[in-house]
């Protein structure tokens, strides 16, 4: 069986983890996650960069950091992972879903401009795939009606808009470290801190509620519960697996893009003979090669290739269904607007494999079992 993924490792990740157990410092903050910290901090240009356990954990970080609570409201993409709901729903938000661009699967601007209201505190952007969102009229918006705005950037390390990492535009950003994604360590996220005001609540956050960052940084002679908050920590163990990652990451950024940029070209005809589409990439956006996937007229034909695929030994994957049509989705939000595209679309989508070091063999076995669907 060709599986869909493969956790990344890169051949240091064995090493470092011995060098965090003989350090005694298993915790959270040690120098490992310093050492990552630091990586974020200037490859990306950010202010402030935290691990945290999982990207959950740094949305659920960025809900207490925007302050929602009864009666505010945010607005994000129905298509997209629970956890960017939850984090806003448990602090007891509404969450208010729009629309989808159908070319990027990304946040349409103008459906989340019909949907503010007086209750509007934050806007939520998912860049789905690594792909970015429109992020110079989506600031704009923002700017306009005073809303914070946080990008769910799970899938995005080391993609950029214009320019810009993605992450580093918002007032807040979070990555996830889950094995699915480019760089791993298991289970781990990120949150980036670009609103400068918000750095100190943040650390202050991360630690239970409690100032202990500003104690070992010896700012203050002991240390007490300042907020709400939890164990938004990362382990040392996992952050010294993520760090031997990150400091191979444009190697695995290539070898993902070439498998990437190879499945592009070799199906490319099926697109030219109207039986697919592929993914759209905007102009200004460079994305880094998260995942591969194609898009069928329907759903029964998604799942009738999905099918032959497995027959063939090959795991091909669908993806979100949207929130807003889910129990909890209703309890807790509500879809503003026309459902143009969310539903219509999400059931034409299919993930084919892609991980660091799938080898060309097996990609061109892929792409001869897709072909040969279509062609029967």
């Amino acid at each position: 069986m060709i599986p869909f993924n493969k956790p990344c490792i890169t051949g240091n990740e064995k090493k470092y983890i011995h060098e965090a157990i003989l350090q005694n410092k298993l915790s959270g903050d040690g120098p490992f996650s310093q050492k990552c910290n630091e990586w974020m901090e200037e490859r990306l240009g950010c202010n402030k960069t935290l691990l945290t356990p999982s990207c959950t954990a740094s949305l659920e970080m960025a809900a207490l950091l925007t302050e929602v609570g009864e009666g505010d409201e945010v607005i994000m993409p129905s298509y997209t992972f629970v956890s960017t709901a939850s984090a806003f729903a448990l602090r007891g938000a509404k969450v208010i879903f729009v629309d989808i661009d159908p070319k990027t699967m990304n946040i349409e601007p103008a459906a989340i401009e019909n949907a503010i209201t007086k209750r509007t505190k934050v806007i939520v952007v998912v860049h789905y795939a690594g792909v970015s969102c429109d992020m110079d009229k989506i600031m704009e918006i923002a700017s306009e009606h005073r809303l914070f705005v946080v990008e769910d950037a799970a899938q995005a390390l080391l993609s950029t808009y214009k320019g810009e990492p993605l992450g580093t535009i918002g007032h807040f950003g979070t990555f996830s470290f889950h094995d699915t994604k480019n760089y791993t360590c298991g289970e781990g996220g990120a949150l980036l801190v670009n609103h400068k005001p918000s750095i100190e609540r943040a650390e202050i956050i991360q630690e239970k509620g409690t100032n202990r960052s500003q104690f070992v940084r010896g700012m203050v002679d002991k240390y007490t519960w300042r907020d709400l908050g939890s164990s938004f920590l990362l382990s040392e163990l996992n952050a010294a697996f993520l760090y031997a990652q990150l400091e191979n990451a444009n190697q695995i950024y290539e070898n993902r893009m070439q498998t990437w940029k190879y499945y592009y070209q070799k199906l490319y005809p099926l697109m030219e003979a109207g039986y697919i589409k592929l993914p759209t990439i905007p102009e200004e956006c460079m994305h880094n090669a998260h995942m591969f996937y194609l898009k069928m007229k329907n759903g029964n034909e998604r799942q009738a290739l999905m099918n032959d695929l497995k027959d063939n030994d090959i795991m091909a994957v669908s993806h979100y269904v949207p929130l807003h049509t889910s129990h909890a989705g209703k309890k807790y939000g509500a879809f503003i607007g026309e459902d143009h595209y969310t539903t219509k679309e999400s059931e034409k989508i299919v993930r084919l494999p892609l991980f660091y070091g799938i080898t060309k063999e097996d990609v061109d076995y892929v792409v001869q079992c897709t072909q040969a669907f279509f062609s029967s």
